[in-house]
């Protein structure tokens, strides 16, 4: 295999166990750094793009009001009794990866937090309203698994605003498409792992121990692409397995890179292609935040062993774990700052840190079959602490994707 000349550095990485991650179970995630500082790194990093909310319709056009950031706040126990937003019952179409309540997890407080900005608070998200925005429009998410929850989250909470026989769910391989008929309204998801094409685009063949990355491709997912609505994009964590990460560009040469170096490179190839296509008019362009991970309990309890495993409440105070890359955040920073095309960055990152309380841990499924009690007895190798139950901390993200869709000014 084949170095660059251009990128003969090897970065200094943290590798880790990535506890059930991408279908295939047990692999190594890789992360550049870690310290106390992360937290205000970030906000210097990230600026605050959004602003107050109020729980009155009549004033969602002022949710982006620059005096407050919702993304600088805390999680607080509901006291309106209103969350969940939906149940695992009332929401048909969740897949049994994310039910943990369903998989046998034995509490239910995970679901109960609110996140509350510092200065004011998120809007109440309407599902009726938002169909309407969504009129005759597409909104696709497109990314990995993570992604995909997103979406799951986003279907459940829009579904109960479409009439039952209104309504359906089907499978265009690598789309999954809800549809709300009488609003012509369609909720997709599109699996496109690192966004560029790469070996790992099938929708159910894939796997990360042998990605193969084509960094100046797009064209064949641009074409599936085209002329949706609302965008809104995620590429994270099947970057993260190791510090290097094999790619094409130009030509049929197999090269290794760093991954913040492809990453990069990855997003200039679809930095092109949306500045190329995209007509900023009528079309909305999202950008998610990396989603954490909580693999090693000694980041937020010291002297501790374990994971996310029996996690009940969220972290609290300054936290910052080794599962998010500032190198790769500074990456989406610096590609949305050089676009010509409107791309809004919902920085999520930092809220859900605080959650280790919100994964599926052992109340999950492996290779498509639910995790065994032998299993279930060894949290600290089976237990899944990158994604999250539903309902749960995904709704919070759609939320804050609900106070721009629904406000004018956005």
């Amino acid at each position: 295999m084949k170095s660059p000349p251009t990128d003969r550095r090897v970065l200094t990485l943290f590798p880790f166990i990535l506890a059930s991650v991408l279908i295939f179970g047990t692999t190594r995630l890789v992360t550049e750094t870690s310290s106390a500082s992360w937290s205000r790194a970030l906000r210097r990093s990230f600026p605050a793009i959004f602003s107050s909310a109020r729980r009155n319709a009549a004033e969602l056009d002022h949710v982006l009001d620059r005096r407050c950031n919702l993304f600088e706040g805390k999680w607080v126990l509901d006291e309106h009794n209103s969350r969940p937003l939906y149940t695992e019952d009332s929401c048909p179409y969740l897949t049994r990866q994310l039910t943990c309540q369903r998989n046998g997890r034995p509490d239910s407080l995970y679901q109960k937090w609110r996140w509350k900005p510092h200065s004011c608070d998120l809007p109440r998200f309407d599902a009726v309203k938002l169909l309407e925005s969504l009129r005759n429009k597409r909104l696709m998410f497109i990314g990995d698994s993570i992604q995909r929850t997103q979406w799951e989250s986003m279907v459940c909470l829009l579904q109960s605003g479409a009439a039952d026989n209104k309504k359906y769910l089907h499978k265009d391989p690598p789309r999954k498409i809800f549809v709300a008929e009488e609003f012509n309204a369609s909720i997709e998801f599109y699996w496109a792992p690192f966004i560029v094409e790469s070996n790992s685009d099938h929708a159910t063949k894939h796997t990360v121990q042998k990605r193969l990355v084509h960094l100046d491709s797009i064209a064949k997912h641009g074409r599936n692409w085209k002329g949706v609505d609302v965008m809104v994009f995620n590429s994270y964590v099947w970057w993260m397995y190791k510090p290097l990460i094999n790619a094409t560009i130009g030509t049929l040469d197999i090269w290794q890179y760093g991954v913040p170096t492809a990453y990069r490179m990855a997003l200039q190839t679809w930095a092109k292609w949306i500045e190329s296509t995209v007509n900023p008019q009528n079309q909305k362009l999202f950008f998610m935040s990396s989603s954490p991970t909580h693999l090693w309990s000694w980041e937020w309890k010291a002297g501790s062993s374990g994971n996310c495993f029996n996690e009940t409440y969220p972290i609290e105070g300054p936290y910052w774990g080794t599962g998010s890359s500032l190198d790769i955040m500074g990456a989406v920073r610096d590609a949305l700052r050089g676009l010509k095309v409107k791309v809004t960055l919902l920085n999520i990152t930092q809220l859900s840190e605080f959650r280790k309380d919100g994964h599926t841990s052992v109340y999950t499924e492996r290779r498509g079959k639910l995790l065994t009690s032998e299993q279930r007895s060894e949290p600290n190798v089976y237990a899944d602490c990158i994604h999250w139950c539903l309902p749960g901390v995904p709704d919070t993200w759609n939320e804050i994707l609900y106070a721009h869709l629904l406000n004018r000014k956005s």
